[in-house]
């Protein structure tokens, strides 16, 4: 189990209602690591950041990723632009940085419903969000809080 948690998929809980309706706070969501390619190496790794298998994130895609400003919180949001797409933040065209523009690496846009959080280096992106394997309400007692219509819900 410790093998297919730590290079095949892996689950997280929602904490927040940013994503609401379709995640909901204490939705435990399934990750899978391979779908932009694996993850090797990095910033504490004895070699230098790269994707086996590497694979494009999609517009549109629901993606974790590590909080580059707090490497041990996950996160999810919505992927909305790609390396290379242009972006009217606050008034600002902005064009999000790749490879092809000489950037140091590929970033993605991420939004949640209501939060913009920018640019997201590729390195942090973990995996794509692809189903809530159940869900539980935070505020509910252990016994009772249990959503029946969320046990299994792709996303």
């Amino acid at each position: 189990m410790m093998v297919v948690r730590t290079i095949g998929i892996t689950i997280y809980t929602i904490d927040g209602s940013g994503l609401e309706p379709l995640f909901q706070a204490g939705d435990r969501v399934m990750v899978n690591r391979w779908s932009y390619g694996l993850r090797v190496g990095g910033k504490d790794g004895l070699f230098d950041y790269g994707r086996i298998i590497r694979q494009a994130v999609g517009k549109g895609d629901m993606v974790a990723f590590e909080n580059p400003r707090s490497p041990d919180q996950v996160l999810i949001c919505r992927c909305t632009a790609l390396p290379g797409d242009t972006v009217i933040s606050n008034g600002q065209t902005v064009v999000v940085p790749s490879l092809k523009n000489c950037a140091d690496r590929d970033y993605y846009w991420m939004e949640s419903d209501s939060l913009t959080l920018g640019f997201i280096a590729e390195e942090y992106i973990i995996g794509r969000v692809f189903m809530v394997v159940y869900s539980h309400d935070p505020e509910a007692r252990p016994w009772t809080g249990w959503r029946p219509d969320r046990i299994l819900l792709p996303i």
